[in-house]
């Protein structure tokens, strides 16, 4: 099945490891095969992974963009998941979803679980929700 792509002027996407920026013009790409693709919306750079949720979402992106080191990065990524459920146990279940999409290989959802994640970090260190354990 095929995946279409609307990209606005100057818009940027990682495509199967290739980062490409768009023209001044919007263009339709048309995707006929199953690669990872993350719009510049979605991509985390390393500089900006500066916390724990911040931290395993990064190492998700790795995961689902670079296949060949993937052994690696799934090594870290279980360090960082034991870790964040030791501080924050009350993030169980959302990590258990995201867990369930890396052990899927369904990387792209894993990243939006993560990315919820991320929001759920921010609410417990701003006070404004506290950890229930």
């Amino acid at each position: 099945m095929s995946l279409k792509i609307t990209l606005k002027p100057h818009e940027k996407l990682i495509l199967a490891g290739a980062a490409i920026t768009n023209g001044n013009t919007t263009a339709n790409l048309i995707i006929e095969n199953n690669v990872p693709i993350l719009r510049k919306k979605d991509i985390l750079k390393e500089e900006d992974a500066s916390s724990p949720a911040r931290r395993i979402y990064f190492v998700i992106q790795l995961i689902y963009l670079d296949h060949e080191n993937r052994a690696t990065y799934q090594g870290k990524y279980w360090d960082f998941i034991r870790d964040f459920v030791h501080a924050a146990p009350s993030s169980q279940a959302l990590i258990n979803e995201i867990n369930d999409h890396v052990m899927g290989g369904k990387y792209y959802p894993a990243l939006k679980a993560a990315a919820r994640l991320i929001k759920y970090e921010e609410s417990i260190l701003s006070g404004k929700k506290g950890d229930k354990e």
